[in-house]
């Protein structure tokens, strides 16, 4: 039985058990110290909710993580991403999405960041179209992040979200005025919810951070024509979008609210997601409002995908810019593929921050900036995204400029021909000793500061989360490895070198962790500096493994929720 009718099902009989049978069905159980406030949030009905949902699809979630495994092995033996044969119907049919709500109707410039309350009512107050408040790459998933972020969109909501800083005694409140629509982003499929079980089972992270947000919020939305609003994360082909549309619409029944209430914006931060971009918005054609270019974790997802070929090895992550031929025509073909359907292409993000004391490098980061959004408005981008407040003047004036009117879905973009090779080019360029460097201390920075609870990281004026550590973390990875991987396809391969014609080998490597500590300086000026060590010797192993694991996130994981597993 489907996901969809086994949904439908649930009306007059109890959902089936995901578990084996051997496992009895104990329902929901919360594992771990308390977190403060928890029990406002995790009520009884919600528990009941988040039960049906894990036994309801939960095994169409591991099917959909067991089809990525497979897929991928096959890109390990030298296959290559392309367009799907049997949905050739769908990409050349004349269909549109549902028609897009006021609300979102224009989002030329959008904000994103964590869910912990200050930023929260910052952003809420910070003058953007849209603030994307994120579950997923720029929040670390320990139990009381989850908890704090949940009550504070729902205080957010309710609009008696406040925050005194306990530094400072500073006191922070949201504007009542505020027009900025909140959006939220749930954790992709592939991360669990290790605090909560059913039926021994951890909760999938996407079923609990969606769930739990509409539950307490969802029919107040709707009721002000605001939502919910949703970006769906990390997804690699239409069978998960339909995952996704599955759960909506079960939400929806469950919460009384008319089927497409919830309606969603979809990260193309995939490889293999970009050849699916026409079958994911028919998947979700009902609620979906359009797609983004989520650029740092579509680099790191080339890496992945691309990791055992030899021929796509990239250069150091600050040549990867959105100039290169494979991220223009990945650009250019969502923007085509958006508008050819009535629904917004959303742009990347600007990951600089300003530079405080040195007026001339901050110009030339704003100029950067700028750049990059003209870019953005002028090949037909309907709005861009910030990652600081301070950003947003900026590229509501470079959009304002150039697009008049609240979106350009006019622009079809007809003469965009891309091919697969097109998508697949990889780009020319070097790698320094500077980059690789670069590489080795964002890596341990980020994951120091993400093991003691910050998702979000400034690094060399650069906001950095998630996924350009594991842009960071897969280069390395690949090129430390590439004579092994020449060899798995016959060839003899000396290392790659850096521009001055340095081996990239293990000492090279080996060098760069033990010369980093006194690079970074004083680590108790660090986010997470106290576990500095502990990052550094996670990367070590990372990068010697001889498979790249999937998502540092995953593996990292144990270490962040340790303390919160233990036993009272």
């Amino acid at each position: 039985m489907s996901a969809t009718a086994t949904a439908s099902a649930s009306a007059s009989q109890s959902p089936p058990v995901s578990s084996p049978a051997r496992v009895p069905a104990e329902g929901f159980r919360r594992v771990g110290r308390p977190v403060p406030g928890e029990e406002t949030i995790l009520t009884p009905a919600l528990q009941a909710l988040l039960t049906d949902l894990h036994r309801l699809f939960e095994p169409a979630r591991r099917e959909r993580l067991a089809a990525r495994v497979a897929r991928q092995a096959a890109f390990d033996a030298g296959e290559l991403p392309d367009f799907r044969a049997d949905t050739r119907a769908i990409r050349e049919g004349g269909w549109t999405v549902a028609p897009i709500p006021a609300a979102l109707r224009d989002r030329r410039v959008e904000i994103t960041g964590p869910v912990d309350p200050k930023m929260v009512i910052n952003a809420l107050n910070s003058g953007a179209n849209c603030f994307m408040a994120d579950f997923e790459d720029s929040n670390a998933p320990s139990f009381t992040n989850q908890i704090t972020g949940q009550r504070a969109l729902r205080d957010a909501v309710d609009g008696i979200l406040a925050y005194t800083a306990p530094e400072t005694g500073k006191r922070y409140a949201l504007d009542p005025a505020s027009q900025t629509v909140l959006i939220v982003r749930p954790r992709g499929w592939h991360l669990d919810e290790a605090h909560v079980t059913v039926d021994g089972q951890p909760m999938s992270g996407a079923l609990f951070d969606l769930a739990t947000f509409a539950f307490h919020n969802a029919r107040a939305l709707a009721w002000r024509d605001r939502g919910p609003y949703f970006y769906l994360p990390k997804m690699e082909c239409m069978e998960e979008a339909q995952l996704w549309e599955e759960v909506l619409a079960f939400l929806e029944m469950r919460l009384d609210l008319d089927i497409g209430t919830m309606k969603v914006t979809v990260l193309i931060e995939t490889l293999p997601a970009v050849f699916e971009m026409d079958e994911i918005l028919h998947a979700l054609r009902g609620r979906i409002v359009g797609l983004n270019c989520g650029r740092w974790d579509y680099i790191f997802s080339y890496l992945k995908t691309l990791r055992r070929h030899r021929d796509r090895v990239l250069p150091e992550r600050g040549q990867v810019t959105m100039s290169q031929p494979f991220l223009k025509a990945y650009s250019e073909l969502l923007i085509q593929t958006c508008h050819r359907r009535g629904a917004h292409a959303m742009g990347g993000m600007a990951a600089q921050i300003p530079i405080k004391g040195d007026d001339e490098a901050n110009a030339r980061a704003m100029e950067r900036v700028r750049a990059d959004k003209l870019r953005e408005v002028m090949a037909g981008h309907d709005g861009t995204w910030v990652a600081h407040p301070a950003l947003i003047p900026l590229a509501r004036e470079v959009f304002d400029a150039h697009m008049p009117t609240p979106h350009q879905q006019h622009v079809k973009r007809e003469d965009v021909h891309v091919t697969r090779d097109d998508l697949l080019k990889p780009c020319v360029g070097t790698i320094t000793r500077a980059g690789f460097d670069n590489n080795v201390e964002v890596c341990v920075r980020y994951l120091a500061a993400w093991l003691a609870g910050n998702g979000c990281v400034p690094i060399h004026h650069l906001m950095e989360d998630a996924a350009t550590a594991e842009i960071c973390r897969a280069q390395l990875w690949q090129w430390l490895h590439y004579p092994a991987i020449a060899a798995r396809g016959g060839v003899a391969a000396e290392p790659l070198a850096l521009d001055d014609g340095t081996p990239v080998d293990w000492a090279l490597f080996e060098r760069a962790l033990i010369n980093l500590p006194s690079r970074i300086g004083d680590r108790r000026n660090l986010p997470g500096g106290e576990r500095i060590d502990e990052a550094i010797a996670l990367l070590d192993r990372l990068t010697h493994a001889d498979s790249l694991e999937p998502f540092l996130t995953v593996v990292a994981y144990p270490a962040l929720i340790g303390p919160e597993l233990r036993a009272v």
